[in-house]
């Protein structure tokens, strides 16, 4: 029988260097972190990792950098509870703990060649930019990008400047609104759903790509059922409390799947039965 090494245990943490640190909102906050013995994380758009503070704890976050990004990866954690305060008191040199990759991701090789419709609903670009970059990264291998973008108010738009160069390319369709504005605010208001009847597709050849708050879900998937995409081209990404990352604990099943492993990333057919879980 081989044995396992521990090189290859998903158990094993490996420590990593903060690089860089950007507060982006009230409660959120950016950071650039380098493995200190691989050159790479090596993950897929969509995977998460679990980061650690030696005497605090482990919380799972997302990956939101693009794995055509080397030597580096980013993530942005929302400050809201002991784990993700600790890790917004971590400043440039600190070191974390992490586990994986971990999950499966986005189906990349899937999407090739088709139209992309990005629907992302406030902290779920975090997950969802990991995807826009690979896409912007290799672009020709893709079709007609729409990109959707809700938030609350316009002080909770994640990565701003990378949001308008989006905005700004004749290759990428994009659109952004919030609930609430403020006077500044020039753009549309209202609910993230109102943009999906204006967006012009061929629904044969879309693959939509949902990430956003629980709630989103259903309502966006309706109107992307009206606009024709069949319910296996609906791609969501599912949050829930995991707390080992590798289907052992329980903690994150939702149905007869375990978000941390066959998730975090289902297509709409896969999980439409259980979304009242959410």
């Amino acid at each position: 029988m081989k044995r396992l090494q521990l090189v290859d245990s998903p158990y094993l943490v490996k420590e990593a260097k903060v690089c860089e640190v950007r507060q982006m909102t009230e409660h959120e906050k950016y950071f650039k972190l380098m493995l200190r013995d691989e050159p790479d994380l090596d993950h897929e758009p969509g995977q998460f990792v679990m980061v650690s503070i030696f005497g605090v704890g482990e919380a799972p976050i997302s990956i939101c950098s693009s794995p055509t990004k080397k030597g580096y990866f980013e993530l942005v954690v929302r400050k809201v509870g002991k784990v993700t305060s600790a890790i917004h008191r971590l400043e440039v040199g600190d070191t974390v703990g992490i586990r994986g990759p971990f999950g499966r991701g986005f189906p990349v090789r899937i999407l090739e060649g088709n139209d992309l419709l990005f629907v992302a609903g406030g902290l779920g670009l975090v997950p969802l930019r990991s995807l826009v970059d690979f896409v912007i990264d290799n672009r020709r291998d893709f079709g007609r990008v729409h990109i959707l973008l809700g938030c609350r108010s316009p002080k909770d738009i994640l990565f701003k400047d990378e949001v308008e160069s989006w905005a700004r390319r004749i290759d990428v369709d994009f659109s952004c609104t919030v609930d609430r504005a403020d006077p500044d605010w020039k753009g549309n208001v209202g609910l993230i759903t109102s943009l999906i009847p204006g967006v012009d597709l061929d629904p044969t050849r879309t693959f939509a790509v949902v990430v956003g708050p629980p709630i989103m879900y259903r309502f966006v998937i309706k109107e992307l059922l009206k606009k024709g995409i069949p319910e296996k081209q609906i791609i969501v990404s599912l949050e829930r409390h995991m707390k080992c990352g590798i289907g052992k604990c329980g903690h994150c099943q939702i149905g007869n799947y375990y978000c941390c492993q066959d998730g975090p990333v289902f297509s709409y057919d896969e999980i439409k039965d259980n979304l009242e879980a959410l």
